[in-house]
């Protein structure tokens, strides 16, 4: 009776279990939808901006601007993007897991190495690096980032790197492909670059006032930007999409335990009954 009652209570355990992941599963699911929407809205900025700086590559020298000047590495600062919670599966430990054999990369290489963390899961690991300055930790920008969010941080980097505190500026996030393929990938933010594109046609006769470097200035400020931008948002994709993925495994496998463990309680049950059913055979027997 005792090995029934236990057996209850852990199915009573694990159904309660069941009912939180699945929860969270479709909150994932919700938030994954809007935050993808977002990712691939968000790409046509990028594009937009790249379109621009192939315009204006052709008539000005753009690497002379400042911050497009490459320099020798001594001091390379990661901005690293990872979620405040865990249950996402592998979501923040693949982008930590870049970060550290960029950080061994590094030291081999005698570069000082610097992070700015986005997230508590990497706060949290770049305080246990020994020999690496964290700059700044941030606990994120919620479901729906904006462009004003990331300036003050766009900001920092662009000061830093026009200061000279530091020669390298890589983003380390999560891009999203598919609700099943998410990869972490190390992006060049500073200095400046971009891909060429051949969509310039609308840009033949265009007149640039109040003139080419002005413009080239505010290009490079928003191409900076939607970059920063656009690498939230395939990370939020990323992260709600693992989380959901996590969490219907967690809830499948709940299912699972739930069965064998009612079926174990079942056979429990049944040997109880046989083995009393047994007891009253006995007993009647030795009354005849």
């Amino acid at each position: 009776m005792a090995n029934t009652i236990v057996l209850k209570r852990r199915i009573g355990s694990v159904k309660n279990t069941k009912q939180i992941t699945k929860a969270m599963e479709l909150v994932a699911a919700s938030k994954m939808r809007r935050a993808q929407e977002f990712a691939q809205h968000g790409r046509a900025y990028r594009e937009a901006a790249y379109s621009l700086l192939t315009r204006l590559s052709a008539i000005t020298e753009v690497n002379d601007h400042p911050l497009f000047v490459k320099r020798n590495i001594k001091t390379r600062l990661y901005v690293v993007i990872t979620s405040n919670r865990g249950l996402a599966g592998s979501y923040n430990s693949n982008v930590i897991r870049l970060l550290a054999k960029a950080i061994i990369e590094d030291n081999k290489s005698g570069v000082k190495s610097q992070i700015i963390a986005i997230g508590k899961q990497a706060a949290q690991f770049a305080r246990r690096l020994e020999g690496v300055d964290l700059v700044a930790a941030y606990d994120g920008y919620g479901d729906q980032p904006t462009s004003n969010d990331v300036r003050p941080l766009l900001s920092s980097l662009s000061e830093m790197y026009a200061d000279k505190k530091v020669d390298d500026v890589q983003i380390l996030y999560t891009e999203f492909k598919s609700n099943i393929v998410q990869i972490a990938k190390s992006l060049s933010l500073l200095p400046a670059r971009f891909e060429a594109t051949e969509n310039v046609d609308s840009l033949a006769q265009v007149t640039f006032e109040p003139s080419v470097a002005e413009v080239l200035d505010s290009v490079t400020e928003r191409l900076l930007e939607v970059q920063l931008w656009q690498a939230l948002l395939e990370s939020l994709a990323s992260e709600h999409s693992m989380r959901m993925m996590a969490m219907k495994s967690a809830t499948d496998n709940a299912s699972d335990l739930i069965d064998d463990l009612t079926l174990a309680f079942n056979t429990a049950r049944q040997s109880a009954i046989t083995q009393e059913l047994a007891e009253i055979t006995g007993g009647a027997e030795a009354m005849k």
